[in-house]
């Protein structure tokens, strides 16, 4: 590990100084390998993680399109964040210097491979990319749950920034708990990207606190994102509810990090009558399998809350879909009703007799990644709910389900705590590079001195004098 950060130190200052049109470039040829030797990662990725190939192929897609779409976005300048305020003698508060703004990268980042996407989340995921695009050299802690699919990703990654004339040293893998411990806390890095269970991000968040010069720790800890369905959208949406709850909650057995897990609805009954058949596939590790058993029993184990639907495992020796169900009273006197996550095919429904009972089960939740509200017509209720969802989540759904999550521009993924550690930036979307940059302001230099995109008449958007700019 030692030498891998070393040379990650050492690549940093030469690959913060390429262009974005350099780092496009590199971030196209990463996507092209991917797509290339997808006849290969696949059947690994379906050997260690159970997932069936066409849900693999779907990610492997995604992840070479969250590439490419960065590299697209680095060539047309709109991930940068310019500002140029010209010297102003009558500038209201005195004298105003010649002031220009821009952002540089952090330095080497660590990031931790994710076990539920072994694409999109993992060794070339959201993440890894992102830092690549800010300019920051990448170290990723693979994860135990598919180690061969990591090391050949990371040679398949490395190999095509070599090609595209990366600096040595920029894109790397390290493996084990201890290894990925003690770069955190190893002072050549300089920011953290996590993905992860609360525990294991917690802790790894404090080392990080803890160190001598402290470090940005962006983490996704957990969340039960929770989902709303109104009086009206029962009487009106019904079937369609019950379908597409059904749908959302045992996609992956439950293993996405947007699972609805927590459910409010006037008749949890007739709700469960209304479900149709629920199934779950394989978990994609015995010890995870382990985990949601012990969580899920936990969960029903609560005094107030009981098993209401059991469905029927996909294979023998798996989890089985479950549905329970609990009252609004219970989870007030009790909140931490709604922080417990099982990750797994599993939702918790909260019966509720009023309105208000709605309101105070929103406020007792805390930071989500998600919160959905299902409406019916002229729906005040659901309308009154929406900003009070987003005091507590990263992305509010309308009459949708949150285990889809497009990666755009104008993507949210993350929330307060402990959705995230960050909930000021997200992990998904273009707006997932900023992470790694450090805005820097330049005072009274001369334009030889300054770097290129805050010279005047540089390309690209900026903010100049306080007007937005948009040169060719």
């Amino acid at each position: 590990m030692t030498s891998v950060l070393a040379a990650s130190a050492a690549s940093a200052r030469a690959f913060a100084r390429t262009t974005p049109e350099e780092r496009s470039g590199m971030l196209h040829a990463v996507a092209a390998a991917l797509d290339a030797h997808a006849e290969e990662l696949v059947p690994l990725a379906q050997a260690e993680t159970h997932l069936p190939e066409l849900r693999l192929r779907g990610e492997l897609k995604r992840t070479s399109f969250q590439a490419r779409l960065l590299g697209d976005r680095l060539r047309q300048g709109s991930l940068a964040d310019v500002r140029i305020d010209h010297a102003d003698p009558g500038w209201p508060m005195g004298p105003r210097p010649d002031i220009r703004r821009t952002t540089v990268p952090l330095g080497p980042v660590l990031v931790f491979a994710a076990g539920n996407f072994p694409f999109a989340f993992s060794v070339a995921g959201g993440d890894s990319v992102s830092a690549l695009a800010a300019g920051c050299p990448v170290v990723v802690k693979a994860h135990p749950g598919h180690p061969r699919l990591s090391r050949r990703t990371a040679e398949v990654v490395a190999a095509a920034l070599g090609e595209a004339g990366a600096p040595e040293g920029v894109f790397a893998l390290i493996e084990g708990v201890a290894s990925g411990v003690a770069a955190v806390q190893d002072p050549r890095v300089r920011a953290v990207a996590f993905t992860g269970s609360l525990r294991g991000g917690r802790h790894l968040f404090d080392l990080a606190c803890a160190r001598d010069e402290p470090i940005p720790f962006y983490g996704e800890l957990g969340s039960t994102n929770p989902v709303v369905i109104t009086p009206s959208a029962w009487r009106s949406r019904a079937e369609e509810v019950a379908r597409g709850l059904a749908a959302s909650f045992t996609l992956g057995s439950g293993q996405f990090c947007t699972k609805p897990g927590i459910v409010l609805v006037p008749d949890a009954s007739a709700l469960v009558a209304a479900l149709p058949p629920v199934h779950s596939g394989p978990m994609l590790t015995p010890g995870l399998a382990d985990g949601f058993r012990e969580s899920l029993d936990e969960l029903s184990g609560t005094p107030g809350v009981e098993v209401a639907l059991v469905g029927e495992p996909l294979e023998e020796g798996i989890p089985a879909p479950v549905v329970l169900r609990t009252t609004a009273a219970t989870v007030l006197a009790n909140p931490r009703v709604l922080e417990l996550e099982c990750f797994g095919p599993s939702t918790l429904l909260v019966e509720y007799a009023r309105e208000d009972e709605v309101y105070e089960v929103v406020g007792a939740l805390r930071g989500q990644l998600t919160a959905t509200v299902q409406a019916g017509p002229d729906d005040e209720l659901a309308l009154a709910l929406v900003p009070l969802l987003a005091e507590h989540a990263g992305r509010v759904l309308w009459n949708d389900w949150p285990t889809g999550v497009t990666v755009s521009d104008a993507q949210q993924h993350g929330g307060p705590y402990p959705a995230s550690t960050a909930p000021a930036t997200t992990s998904v979307g273009t707006a997932a590079v900023a992470r790694f940059l450090r805005p820097v302001a330049f005072q009274n230099l001369p334009d030889a001195a300054l770097p290129a995109e805050l010279r005047d008449g540089a390309p690209g958007p900026r903010l100049v004098d306080g007007q937005l700019k948009t040169p060719s």
